[in-house]
């Protein structure tokens, strides 16, 4: 982790409620609700608190699950993994982002779907956007 340093009021400020509450208190949205989910223009998705670019469109693919899905981010050393018991007993792995530690979903392994077998699913409200 970077010595980043994250003002949580300026967050509050900054972020919508359903933002900050995904980032900050790993909340996860609703499925089918979020703007990434059915959104396939070219580009860079980063970190909505950070802005460190996370996964490329070239990755992203319609898994079915209600989340954007990324069948590989643009560099694991961008992401954190940690065990999530909050589904026990059934231990999932979250990912963090390695620069602020905001919260953006969830890790599955063994994936039938993407060639790598990882599927990302990520929140869209922790995700910022740019084209190319």
């Amino acid at each position: 982790m970077s010595s980043f340093v994250v003002d949580r009021e300026a967050l509050k400020q900054r972020l919508s409620s359903l933002e900050y509450n995904v980032t900050q208190n790993a909340i996860t949205e609703e499925p089918f609700t979020g703007k990434f989910n059915e959104f396939w223009e070219n580009g860079i998705y980063s970190c909505i608190v950070c802005d460190q670019q996370l996964f490329t469109s070239k990755t992203k693919y319609d898994s079915g699950c209600g989340w954007p899905a990324f069948f590989d981010s643009l560099d694991d050393r961008k992401l954190c993994f940690k065990p999530d018991h909050k589904k026990a007993p059934r231990i999932r792995t979250e990912i963090t982002c390695s620069r602020c530690d905001a919260h953006l979903g969830h890790l599955f392994l063994n994936e039938l779907k993407p060639k790598t077998g990882k599927r990302y699913c990520i929140n869209s409200a922790a995700l910022k956007f740019s084209h190319h």
